[in-house]
């Protein structure tokens, strides 16, 4: 019998590419086997899709109350062991919350609810079961992005003291100008999205990697926002400066209307003794900059990177690694844990994350409402 780890998935079918990422993500340390799930609300559509891909249709399932009552009813070493949940913003908390009650480990897209309320309750929900919750914040897969990590922890940066995210995208613009595509497309629909466009889809990406890079917690936030048009609810562009603590603080940028903007993300950590900078459009280079010294660019796979750079490296230097390779690292490290195998904590983002992701993007909002004022998370 296979060792693998039985796999369900929830949406992420037909030409997803977010269900392509994670099928191909899943399948890199042959650690899981995808074995049914519900790619689409017609039962017909998803046994067609899992007919393309080459599984079987006896666990295809017309919804997830079906998934979770036939797959429970199987004994324990058949039935799904987790379930990625890749559908719209409004359905991962009811998916997650059912799958989390039924017993099951899940990875979620994020963001991971509607509200930070809904976060917290998932929380409470996981805590009381004990399953494992992956939330798919992919860029802290990268090899150069835990080893940026890892460096800081290190106190190779010394005391940080300044923080810098971008995230420019242009996509928006080919709807935000025309009103009858700007009050059509769920992307700009609160009841769908939630109450942010831009921060609740990349805003949040870069919250999430400062916390995550510098291992500090960002405590308050002065939010500006723009919605470009008065019909339109929806953040789609945002500057949001940051306070660490007292003596360190930082800017958060992002943007769906950067025109011309593909998928620039990047993130600079100041300290005392040296900085750091990534670009996710260029993620092998890790730029290392200190006073009076040339610039260093350190690159994957090479034995001066960490054990967990490292862990996260599949090919030999010079070998380019992307963004399938960045999800194959989470979806790794919550195999390890489902497994009962060591880990360590940066394999992958949680619950942790998507709670305070959620409580982040209602404070920004909240900032902006206000008038732009300081808002404490």
């Amino acid at each position: 019998m296979s060792n693998k780890i039985r796999w369900g998935v929830l949406g992420g079918g037909g030409d997803s590419l977010i269900g392509v990422l994670h099928r191909v993500a899943a399948s890199m340390f042959d650690a899981y086997q995808l074995v049914g799930g519900s790619f689409n609300p017609d039962i017909e559509v998803s046994k067609d899709f899992a007919t393309q891909i080459g599984i079987p249709t006896d666990r295809i399932y017309k919804d997830l109350t079906e998934l979770v009552q036939k797959e429970t009813a199987l004994p324990a070493d058949q039935r799904m062991q987790v379930v990625s949940i890749l559908t719209p913003n409004f359905l991962h908390f009811p998916m997650a919350k059912q799958l989390l009650e039924a017993g099951f480990n899940v990875i979620c897209e994020k963001p991971m609810t509607m509200t930070h309320a809904e976060a917290l309750e998932l929380e409470a929900i996981q805590k009381k079961n004990g399953n494992v919750f992956g939330l798919t914040h992919t860029y802290t897969g990268y090899p150069m992005v835990r080893q940026m990590r890892e460096m800081i922890a290190n106190g190779e940066l010394g005391e940080i003291q300044k923080v810098d995210a971008q995230y420019y995208q242009g996509w928006i613009n080919n709807l935000i100008h025309d009103k009858e595509q700007r009050n059509s497309t769920w992307r700009l629909m609160p009841e769908k999205s939630g109450i942010s466009c831009c921060l609740g889809d990349i805003g949040v990406h870069a919250y999430q990697m400062l916390e995550f890079v510098t291992g500090k917690k960002i405590k308050s936030v002065l939010a500006d926002l723009n919605h470009l048009y008065e019909d339109n609810e929806m953040d789609i562009d945002g500057t949001v400066l940051l306070r660490l603590d007292e003596y360190t603080k930082g800017v958060l940028r992002s943007s769906q209307i950067a025109t011309g903007e593909e998928n620039n993300f990047t993130v600079a950590i100041y300290g005392t003794k040296a900085g750091l900078k990534w670009e996710q459009e260029n993620p092998n280079y890790l730029y290392l900059l200190e006073d009076g010294q040339p610039m260093r660019v350190l690159k994957p796979g090479h034995a001066y990177n960490s054990a967990l750079s490292l862990d996260g490296t599949k090919l030999p230097p010079g070998h380019p690694e992307g963004i399938f390779d960045a999800m194959g690292n989470i979806y790794k490290g919550v195999a390890k844990v489902i497994r009962g195998e060591d880990y360590n904590s940066g394999e992958f983002p949680g619950m942790t994350d998507g709670v305070r992701g959620m409580n982040f993007i209602e404070k920004a909002v909240q900032s902006h409402r206000d008038g732009n004022v300081w808002v404490n998370l």
